[in-house]
């Protein structure tokens, strides 16, 4: 078997070569670790030193800069796809630890590329990537690093180009994944913080769609998704898990006082309650299922925390579940923090990692825009239990916000496994950089 078939035949290993080893995840320990930054990359903001907090052992190095770096996609003969959406480009990088050369420009002229994934059809190797408006395939070409013979699979997706839309689409970017069993989904996103208009489209612009690898037999797999950003499938299994960024400035939904004020705060925009509602979610996208958006949001702060969250009517749109019964929607198997703005994820039992780190999810969390106090902006792993679903957070790499000042410096965007399991890329569209995460020899 060659190198690109042992590359790719991992989506489609046997369930129990992943069975979860016997490791407890307790808080990692993380140390202060002054990031490797070759010469050619140190323009800001590595024009000083810089450190990020890494688990004891690790090592964090700069090994690209690419203005708004976005999602990354490993590649068979041991490179790295970044995608720069906002340039229409692919770039290309080594994977090797004394290799700085210039990224190769693997593809170009595209629509806000965003979402990667490989798979070999009839012995070749082809990279789907999600543009705005379309799912493009390419013949990828191993030793130019490029992206070649364009293919629309899927065309007319929503974008700022749809007439209805009038260039207005809040979450525009198309991520996808591929299944071990070879079917494509694809996140079709809302274009508005919180308006039914979206639950009606053709196509629904808060759902995840499925398709034949060539596009054909669209089906709606499951709806009620605000903007699912990283999608990945449980390694050895069909199962879709995606993470899902939350409304904003949702107001309180009962007729009761929030916090004990003794008003009746129904209906009001209150910035405390607005910080920390709705959660952020990771969920296993079920096919059929409705995650209640915009007409429910799930409410954190029941007994059982962020597991399996009960859900609140949303007051704009359903209030007193005038309109849709709480019934009617599929909880959320995790939340995250409200305006984390989880993006790249990835699952990291495949990979030859350290044991305690290999059974569990990787989330890059872009940070808050709109909360009292920055949260996000970093990267965590939720161990994989035996029930398998996410275990508690856990913070892998962090120190891009300082808490105290609240500056930011770095704004993580995708995690992804190198083409060898042994390290974590991360992206940071922020400052423009790719990280290798390592341990240390």
């Amino acid at each position: 078997m060659n190198r690109l078939a042992v590359f790719l035949s991992i989506f489609a290993a046997p369930a129990f070569l992943f069975l979860a080893p016997k490791q407890s995840f307790g808080q990692t320990q993380l140390d202060s670790e002054r990031v490797t930054v070759p010469s050619p990359f140190r323009a800001s903001p590595f024009d000083r030193d810089r450190y990020l907090q890494v688990p004891r052992g690790f090592q964090i190095r700069v090994v690209a800069r690419i203005p708004a770096a976005r999602f990354l996609r490993p590649t068979p003969e041991g490179g790295l796809l970044v995608s720069q959406p906002s340039r229409g480009k692919i770039w290309w990088i080594s994977e090797t630890p004394a290799n700085i050369a210039s990224p190769v420009l693997a593809a170009s002229g595209l629509r806000l590329p965003h979402g990667m994934a490989f798979i070999v059809i009839s012995g070749k190797a082809y990279v789907y990537v999600g543009e705005s408006n379309e799912i493009s395939r390419f013949a990828y070409d191993p030793n130019g690093h490029t992206l070649l013979h364009k293919e629309v699979v899927v065309p007319n997706l929503p974008d700022t180009s749809s007439a209805e839309l009038r260039s207005s689409y809040r979450h525009e970017l198309k991520n996808l994944a591929i299944s071990p069993d070879r079917n494509l989904y694809v996140d079709i996103a809302s274009s508005t913080n919180a308006d039914p208009r979206d639950t009606t489209s053709d196509p629904i612009r808060c759902a995840i769609y499925h398709y034949d690898l060539d596009g054909g037999n669209r089906t709606l797999f499951a709806k009620g998704i605000r903007n699912a950003e990283g999608l990945d499938f449980v390694p050895g299994s069909n199962a879709l898990w995606a993470v899902v960024n939350g409304s904003d400035d949702i107001r309180f939904p009962y007729h009761r006082s929030w916090k004990g004020s003794g008003s009746d705060d129904f209906g009001k925009r209150i910035t405390a309650y607005i910080d920390d509602h709705p959660p952020d979610t990771f969920i296993h996208v079920r096919s059929g299922a409705d995650y209640g958006w915009p007409f429910a949001e799930p409410n954190p702060d029941s007994p059982s925390g962020l597991d399996d969250m009960p859900l609140d009517p949303y007051y704009d749109n359903n209030p007193d579940w005038n309109k849709y019964p709480e019934s009617r929607f599929t909880r959320s198997d995790k939340g995250i923090q409200a305006h984390s703005a989880p993006l790249g994820m990835a699952f990291l039992q495949e990979t030859k990692l350290p044991e305690w780190l290999r059974n569990s999810a990787a989330v890059a969390y872009h940070g808050s825009w709109d909360r009292t106090r920055k949260t996000g902006y970093k990267v965590v792993i939720f161990p994989w239990t035996n029930q398998q679903r996410p275990g508690n957070q856990v913070d892998l790499v962090t120190g891009w916000l300082d808490e105290q000042s609240q500056r930011v410096w770095g704004r993580p965007v995708d995690v992804k496994p190198s083409t060898d399991g042994k390290s974590l890329f991360i992206s940071d569209d922020d400052s423009g950089t790719v990280y290798e995460l390592r341990p240390g020899e």
